[in-house]
């Protein structure tokens, strides 16, 4: 089974993919893809830490303002959580939209978290892309996760249930 994800970025940018489904919980989809097409890998603290040909479970949260890609090197190590902050997460039927707010958060295997693209907040802010509040909104929602992630209440626990099989 397919899910179609439609992840929309300020101002136009859209993206849309077919992933894999490994589990349909209702309000959490589990799916599975491959990085491809990306200009350059990114590197977070100086480590490389996605790139083209590693692979991710996708975990979509319904209704949350969030998701989660744990991504996998080429050999199948676990390399760390891609956290998209996100606006919203709505579910029709085996489509998924989100609504991403730039900010995004990499967790290391060892639980060192690193907030990210500050910047492209930023200055989706001063082009007047966003609004103060949604500028605020989305910091909030980076802050409670980081403040999670200390407090190790975050990752939710299913993201460990699950691991990348081809």
């Amino acid at each position: 089974m397919k899910i179609h994800l439609v992840y929309r970025r300020i101002p136009n940018r859209v993206l849309e993919r077919d992933d894999e489904v490994v589990e349909d919980l209702g309000d959490v989809i589990v799916a599975k893809a491959r990085f491809e097409g990306m200009l350059t890998p990114l590197r977070v603290n100086g480590v490389e830490v996605i790139k083209n040909g590693y692979t991710m479970l996708y975990f979509a949260f319904i209704g949350k303002n969030y998701d989660i890609l744990k991504v996998y090197d080429e050999r199948g190590n676990f390399v760390g959580l891609y956290v998209d902050v996100l606006a919203c997460t709505k579910r029709e039927g085996n489509t998924l939209e989100m609504l991403d707010l730039f900010l995004d958060i990499f967790i290391f295997p060892d639980g060192r978290a690193f907030l990210l693209d500050e910047d492209e907040l930023e200055m989706a802010l001063n082009y007047g892309l966003i609004d103060k509040e949604t500028f605020d909104f989305a910091y909030r929602v980076a802050r409670e996760i980081l403040e999670k992630i200390k407090r190790k209440e975050f990752p939710p626990e299913i993201v460990w249930e699950y691991e990348w099989r081809d």
